[in-house]
């Protein structure tokens, strides 16, 4: 019995007891520099925590201050566009700052631009004037090249093929084949200056899923193979670690690539306005004036070995960004509550859309880019699938989703200024959205009819209510924009305020 009370108080007994003892030798100084050691070790460690709560005080106050928006929408949308506009009105002296590492990207839509006119040039001066040997018909026996379509339906084959027989109308001279052999050269300045921007492997690129739309017509594929992606905008453009502004007086260095533009100007406005050159465009059904990143009408400014790219230049500029870009912007100017953004711009074609999910968490707004100018274009993921039709099936997934069920949603009824210019040509919306009826071919009933769609799909699916915004815009306008993101910033804060239980 003993033994075993014994064994008892020994696993009752405290295991640290040992360890906590003095040492049975311990003289009046080395307990005192022991205490004093234990006090300093106390000291450092209450620090430590102490540190570490205010750090999770000021991340907590951080996330209350901070406002996250998702920029969402099928490729070729806007949504760098917008971001880009956010960034010139809230954060202008940071743009100043980057706006002439741009000059690059404009240099390279502008040549890309031009080379879309020689490969058409290049492919009617290989073309026959009359049958091809062997067959037995006319021009209308000839069969226009694929590009690698796989699927289209027999409207896109018929205009396909038309605008084939359109183009042997086009009398191309030996003034084109010159004008071909001049500006040759800008073929290995666009090599050149994709290399400097680190471009992803194009075929790689449209393997994936990442172009945009596809006009169902056979320039749209090599255009698409040109098309090209970069990981980053800082990455590619180098801007500037700091926010001060460069001098504006300072003039830019005169590269390979703005020497050999300087040089050949007035061949590539002479190429630009060749009347058998615009006509051929319209056989082949091509408005390149339409793409973003178009340029050629700003030849004269841009092809100068002083140029400098304006606001509204880089705002224009195409440079296709691959996965997600995380913007942090400190509103300048402006030292009130919701003066610290964090903008997500993610990637838009169907491969990205998978990485959409982890940035539903904690966002407070997405602001959804609808172009509405794509009613008669197809995905070129998928040309079977109207881009529109895409669009809003999106928007449904959108606001069907119980995770969002508390974020702000703003749309933005997209590209209003090119559906403007459709309609004007004769394009008639009801041709390609039955529902449309019969009503009239004018911008406004089309916007209208567009938004009431969205708002339609909010009523119906909608996982629960929630608040929600659509503007029709134009996000290359950028006074325009402006006044838009003003009334979308105030929103946000306004909700976002809401939810975090200051009012």
């Amino acid at each position: 019995m003993p033994s075993r009370t014994r064994t008892h108080n020994h696993q009752l007994s405290d295991p640290f007891a040992a360890v906590l003892q003095p040492p049975p030798d311990e003289t009046p100084a080395a307990l005192q520099a022991r205490v004093e050691q234990e006090q300093e070790q106390k000291r450092v460690s209450d620090q430590i925590d102490d540190e570490l709560r205010k750090e999770r005080t000021e991340r907590k106050k951080r996330s209350r201050r901070e406002v996250k928006v998702l920029l969402l929408g099928q490729s070729e949308s806007g949504k760098s566009t917008v971001l880009k506009n956010f960034r010139l009105k809230y954060a202008p002296m940071q743009w100043k700052a980057e706006l002439r590492s741009w000059r690059a990207v404009i240099q390279l839509n502008l040549i890309q631009n031009v080379l879309t006119l020689l490969d058409l040039m290049q492919d009617r001066l290989a073309q026959p004037d009359g049958p091809r040997p062997g067959s037995s018909g006319g021009p209308s026996s000839y069969s226009p090249p694929s590009y690698g379509r796989t699927s289209m339906d027999s409207t896109i084959s018929e205009i396909t093929l038309a605008s084939s027989r359109s183009t042997l109308n086009v009398v191309l001279t030996q003034k084109h084949r010159l004008l071909n052999m001049r500006l040759s050269p800008l073929r290995e300045v666009e090599t050149d200056l994709r290399r400097r921007l680190g471009a992803v492997d194009p075929e790689f690129t449209f393997a994936n899923g990442e172009d945009g739309a596809m006009n169902g017509v056979p320039g749209e594929r090599r255009k698409s193979a040109r098309e090209f992606g970069v990981r980053g905008w800082i990455g590619a453009l180098g801007f500037p670690t700091s926010g001060a502004a460069r001098n504006s007086d300072e003039p830019m260095p005169v590269d390979k690539a703005t020497e050999i533009l300087a040089t050949l100007r007035d061949e590539i406005i002479s190429l630009w306005e060749d009347s058998e050159i615009r006509e051929l465009l319209r056989a082949k059904c091509l408005r390149i004036e339409d793409r973003p990143g178009f340029f050629l009408s700003d030849t004269a400014r841009i092809a100068n070995r002083t140029y400098v790219p304006s606001d509204n230049d880089v705002v224009r500029a195409r440079l296709r960004t691959l996965g997600v870009q995380e913007w942090r912007i400190t509103l300048e100017h402006n030292e009130s509550f919701g003066s610290e953004w964090v903008i997500y711009d993610v990637g838009g074609s169907r491969s990205m859309r998978h990485a959409w999910l982890p940035y539903f968490d904690a966002v407070n707004a997405i602001i959804f880019l609808a172009p509405i100018s794509c009613f008669d274009e197809r995905l070129a993921e998928d040309p079977s699938v109207n881009r529109l039709e895409d669009t809003l099936l999106l928007w449904k997934a959108i606001v069907s989703s119980k995770v969002l069920g508390k974020t702000t949603l703003i749309v933005f009824l997209n590209k209003c200024d090119l559906l403007k210019r459709k309609l004007q040509s004769g394009i008639q919306v009801n041709k390609h959205m039955l529902s449309f009826g019969t009503r009239e071919n004018e911008v406004g009933v089309v916007v209208k009819y567009l938004k009431d769609k969205f708002k339609d799909i909010l009523r119906s699916d909608a996982s629960q209510p929630r608040t929600t915004y659509l503007y029709a815009t134009s996000v290359t306008d950028t006074k325009a924009t402006a006044a838009t993101l003003n009334i979308v910033r105030d929103g946000i804060i306004r909700e976002h305020l809401k939810h975090a239980e200051f009012v």
